[in-house]
């Protein structure tokens, strides 16, 4: 039988670290030490007990991360809310890895999201606004809840084709509240709403959503989705609508208003002004 400094030294020259030979031996590490302290590791093999240690001191991090106090409510079935929430998140947030960020300039829709959230996780986000262009942002730093509402956005964009209608209109709604805009300008006789989404593939994805409300639309190149028309713009305003207290960008350069109006005021306008 091999003696325990025979064993010790055998394990090392086969590359075991000195935590692997405390495991087989069940020998303190000063005991272990002494008859191997002359017999180096290799350097690949060195390597690879770093990344090794590396990995699991970073999945121990998560965990902790993902287990802090601030826990979030999971759910197997949807709601309009939650519709409502994860797509605002997919088409004017961000989902990364340390958390989830909405970014708009309307109180409306950022109140919006975050009465949305409260319902799952009821920590309040960190603020921030841009003193430059007057967009806010509000901020849920967690790791595992940011996680859990990126696996819920992919679920989202894969089904929404099959859920109900009731979820489809939210989905399309939080679209057109963040991304679209009603270009209205009598003088040119324009009558349009405009969504812009550079992912195409959503652009595509609203288009025939709009469809099962009998709404027409028509993808523009490079990057925008528009419905023209009375009757689409009538079936639009009935079925989906801009929220209220969605407004305008008065600041943009391209404005003709320079007002804050309601998206939803200025597409009844554009209807009332067809001519019968």
């Amino acid at each position: 039988m091999n003696t325990f400094k025979e064993l010790c030294i055998k394990l090392r020259n086969q590359g075991h670290s000195l935590n692997e030979i405390m495991n087989t031996t069940g020998r303190a590490k000063t005991s272990i030490h002494f008859h191997i302290k002359n017999i180096p590791l290799s350097p690949e093999r060195q390597k690879e007990i770093m990344e090794t240690n590396y990995k699991r001191i970073a999945g121990f991090a998560l965990s902790r991360k993902g287990k802090s106090e601030k826990q979030f409510r999971k759910f197997k079935r949807w709601n309009e809310d939650l519709v409502s929430l994860v797509s605002h998140l997919i088409f004017d947030g961000e989902i990364a890895y340390r958390g989830c960020i909405y970014n708009n300039r309307n109180d409306t829709l950022l109140e919006k999201v975050e009465k949305a959230m409260a319902k799952i996780y009821k920590h309040t986000p960190k603020r921030y606004v841009n003193k430059v262009t007057g967009v806010k942002r509000i901020s849920y730093y967690n790791v595992a809840l940011a996680a859990y509402v990126k696996q819920k956005s992919d679920q989202l964009i894969t089904n929404v084709s099959i859920f109900p209608k009731r979820f489809k209109r939210k989905f399309v709604e939080a679209f057109f509240d963040d991304e679209g805009c009603i270009d209205y300008r009598p003088k040119q006789n324009r009558r349009k709403i405009r969504g812009y989404q550079k992912n195409i593939p959503i652009l595509h994805m609203i288009k025939k959503l709009l469809e099962e409300f009998e709404i027409e639309s028509r993808i523009v190149k490079p990057n925008e989705v528009v419905i023209s028309g009375k009757e689409n713009l009538q079936k639009f305003q009935k079925e989906i609508n801009f929220s209220p207290g969605v407004k305008l960008n008065e600041n943009r350069s391209n404005s003709i208003w320079k007002k804050p109006l309601e998206k939803r005021f200025l597409l009844d306008q554009a209807i009332k002004s067809f001519k019968s």
